[in-house]
C-alpha cells in the first residue's frame, strides 16, 4: 500500500466493497463542446480500493437534453446493472460519455438516478476548479485529483489487483 501524503487520501485506504460518500459543497463540473454540461455541488463520490473516486451527479444539475441512451450495459457486483449515455453538443458526439445505475443494488441506493462521466470522453472535468486526470484504461472512469494518491488500478498490468 502507498501511504497518503499530508492532506491526501490513498486509494488503498478506500474500502472494498465500495462506499458512497457525499461530495456536497464541492463544485464538480463537466465541459464538452464549449458547454458546461454538468455543474453541481450536490454530488456523491464512490470510493473503492485501488480506484480513484468516481463522482456521480444528480440529473437536475446536468443538461440531460444533451444525453441520449447508448448501446451497451455492464454489471457491477456491488452497484448492479449500469446503462450508458451518449453526449451530443452541436455536431460533436461522445459515445458512452456517461453511465448510471437506474436500479442500484441495496447498499448503493444513493446512486439511483445519478450520472457519472468518463473524464477521458469529455473535454474537461473539474473538482473545485482543479482539472481532473482520467484513470487509465477504458472502463473504470475514476477522477484523479491532487488530493488522492495511488497506484491506481486500470492501467496495463493491473488487471489482477
Amino acid at each position: 500500500m502507498t501511504a497518503a501524503g499530508r492532506g491526501a487520501e490513498s486509494v488503498w485506504d478506500y474500502p472494498r466493497p465500495p462506499v458512497v460518500r457525499s461530495a456536497r459543497g464541492r463544485l464538480v463540473e463537466v465541459r464538452f463542446g464549449g458547454r458546461v454540461v454538468a455543474s453541481s455541488t450536490h454530488g456523491v463520490r464512490v470510493l473503492e480500493t485501488s480506484h480513484p473516486p468516481v463522482f456521480y451527479l444528480p440529473p437536475a444539475d446536468i443538461a440531460t437534453e444533451l444525453l441520449a441512451p447508448a448501446e451497451g450495459v455492464s454489471f457491477c457486483e456491488w452497484k448492479g446493472r449500469a446503462c450508458y449515455w451518449d453526449l451530443r453538443v452541436g455536431s460533436r458526439w461522445a459515445v458512452q460519455a456517461a453511465w448510471s445505475y437506474p436500479q442500484p443494488l441495496p447498499g448503493n441506493r444513493e446512486l439511483s438516478g445519478m450520472l457519472a462521466f468518463y473524464p477521458e470522453r469529455v473535454d474537461l472535468c473539474t473538482v473545485d476548479g482543479e482539472a481532473v486526470r482520467a484513470q487509465e484504461g477504458d472502463f473504470y472512469g475514476g477522477w484523479i485529483t491532487g488530493e488522492i494518491t495511488g497506484p491506481f488500478k486500470g492501467g496495463p498490468g493491473t488487471v489482477g489487483w
